[in-house]
């Protein structure tokens, strides 16, 4: 990973779209600071298109679309996108996105991470969700370890399920798809991007291994310096990394980005 202000000035004007993590990569301790909501809004009055793609549940990700400086939102690790289309709200959904139907295996294997992994717990926003479950092992107390997730993470690949491991959740879901998957319609279907176009026109920036399929796929990727207390958990690293963590470093990309643009 090389430090962010070595992107280079051609780099940084090609860039039209900003895809970004939201724990931990957005928020410090689960607060979204002034400095990264401001980078937000100086993308947005750029002329930058702002995505967001996250783990958090369906029901987050509409408010995000509605209230924030953003031109769409992907969630659920990549089984849906909500875009703005002029004045509506519009839905892509991945195709091999399982529905209700998935209830039963996602309950199947809540009760073995449960019985299994003492002191785990179904995340907080599970009621905002549609596709995916999420097991919170420390944005809540009591706080697990890494180890503890990469055991979630076996026990819901055990039942046949996807699964990644956030800063705070370790999300599962039944389905072929992840964030780079939803993003990578979206940016084709909506935006008229080819591959080569989102590779030399998209950053990216995230702090956590299920960011790693971002990571695999932009070249023109980034993380918060925070991306350190995962490294022995990726086997892809970003090209590029800030000097400061969390919110503060998303600023810092933002703050590069802008100044090199000119």
């Amino acid at each position: 990973m090389r430090p962010i202000h070595e992107l280079s000035s051609t780099a940084a004007r090609d860039i039209e779209f900003v895809l970004t993590d939201i724990d931990d990569t957005l928020t410090d301790r689960g607060y979204l600071g002034s400095e990264a909501y401001s980078a937000l809004w100086a993308l947005h009055r750029a002329g930058l298109h702002v995505i967001p793609v996250t783990g958090r549940p369906a029901g987050w990700c509409d408010l995000i679309i509605r209230e924030w400086p953003v031109d769409a939102v992907v969630g659920e690790n990549g089984a849906f996108v909500y875009f703005r289309d002029g004045s509506a709200i519009r839905t892509m959904i991945h195709p091999s996105a399982a529905g209700g139907e998935i209830r039963t295996k996602l309950e199947e294997i809540r009760r073995a991470v449960l019985a299994e992994v003492p002191g785990s717990r179904v995340a907080r926003d599970q009621f905002a969700r549609l596709y995916d479950l999420a097991i919170d092992f420390r944005e809540d107390p009591p706080e697990l370890t890494l180890g503890d997730a990469q055991r979630i993470k076996e026990i819901c690949e055990r039942f046949g399920a996807q699964a990644k491991i956030s800063s705070i959740h370790v999300n599962t879901w039944f389905g072929s798809y992840d964030k780079v998957a939803m993003a990578s319609i979206y940016l084709k279907e909506q935006c008229a991007l080819s591959d080569e176009g989102m590779k030399r026109r998209v950053m990216f920036c995230g702090d956590s291994p299920n960011d790693e399929p971002m990571f695999r796929f932009f070249p023109r990727s980034c993380a918060v310096a925070n991306i350190g207390e995962y490294a022995e958990y990726l086997t892809t690293e970003p090209a590029f990394v800030s000097a400061a963590g969390h919110g503060e470093g998303f600023a810092e990309i933002v703050k590069v980005l802008l100044g090199k643009r000119g």
